[in-house]
């Protein structure tokens, strides 16, 4: 078990090798091109792959295994799933897309932006794209001109970053209206399994990413996620709390965010990544949802 960290914007996390496809391509280069990969796909693909979660820049890993083939199999510990292995989530990615773990370094910053650039140099040419809300960037010094310095895993120098899209990380748990209104950022975001940037984001991918961007650390899956969180009796749910679904005798299958609750008139609104929509929505609670409701809680 060796510590490492991710070298590239996002990484994919996959449940076996062999659960690639050709369109998967773009997600398995050694510098990969997420948006390419969710534009090769088609509506059934983004929804049914082998892909269990993504992983930011510099975000830490343990490797349990790397074959000669160049697939890596790893843990993410930032990524909770106590049923599948109590250091953090499991998968398989390529290992081209580790580095070694990130120096020790100053409090980190996390990224505000839905998505913004490393530099080489305050507005320099573009060295890592793509780097996505809710990464955390640690600063290598004081900010010039309105960029900053930042240390990233796997890099001898700094890289620069608009400072603006930065912001401290929030010390306390958020109130709803920073829930929602982080949430709010992401709508339109297409609907794919397993995803966790602006490109491309499951329901369960959706909370996760937006309590990290406010300092949380929840569960990657929704069960889980209904699980570390506390229970809230129905009538008393109030902005930012979650709704969870699950059908008779099953587990917690899709998880949303309460935008209002229900008056008694009309039905509350969810803020989720709708599988029906193909998009994260903000919508009154569909009947079909409304008919599994299971469980509303709050983190």
């Amino acid at each position: 078990m060796n510590p490492a960290a991710v070298g590239v914007a996002v990484a994919t996390l996959w449940a076996a090798p062999d659960r690639t496809r050709p369109s998967d391509a773009a997600a398995l280069r050694d510098e990969p091109d997420i948006g390419a990969w969710i534009a090769a796909m088609t509506p059934e693909e983004q929804t049914g792959s082998g892909v269990v979660t993504q992983l930011l820049l510099g975000d830490p890993v343990l490797v349990d295994e790397v074959r000669p083939d160049g697939w890596a199999r790893v843990v993410a510990p930032g990524q909770p799933a106590g049923g599948l292995d109590p250091r953090g989530y499991p998968g398989w990615m390529r290992a081209a897309q580790l580095t070694g773990p990130a120096a020790e370094g100053g409090a980190p910053r996390v990224v505000d932006a839905v998505t913004t650039a490393l530099t080489a140099t305050p507005a320099g040419a573009v060295v890592l794209p793509g780097i996505a809300l809710g990464t955390l960037l640690t600063p290598a010094g004081p900010a010039a001109d309105g960029w900053l310095p930042v240390r990233v895993a796997g890099r001898d120098g700094p890289l620069w970053v608009p400072a603006g899209d930065l912001a401290p990380v929030p010390p306390g748990p958020p109130a709803g209206d920073e829930v929602l209104a982080v949430a709010r950022r992401l709508r339109g975001a297409v609907y794919v399994w397993g995803g966790l940037s602006s490109l491309g984001i499951d329901c369960s991918g959706l909370v996760h990413l937006v309590w990290r961007r406010l300092g949380v650390r929840l569960p990657r899956d929704a069960h889980d996620q209904s699980a570390a969180t506390t229970p809230v009796p129905r009538g008393r749910e109030r902005p930012g709390d979650l709704y969870f679904f699950a059908r008779p005798g099953a587990r917690v299958h899709h998880v949303g965010i309460v935008v209002t609750p229900p008056d008694g008139t009309t039905p509350g609104r969810m803020l989720h990544a709708s599988l029906r929509s193909h998009r994260v929505v903000e919508e009154p609670m569909p009947p079909e949802r409304a008919a599994t409701l299971t469980g509303i809680h709050r983190p």
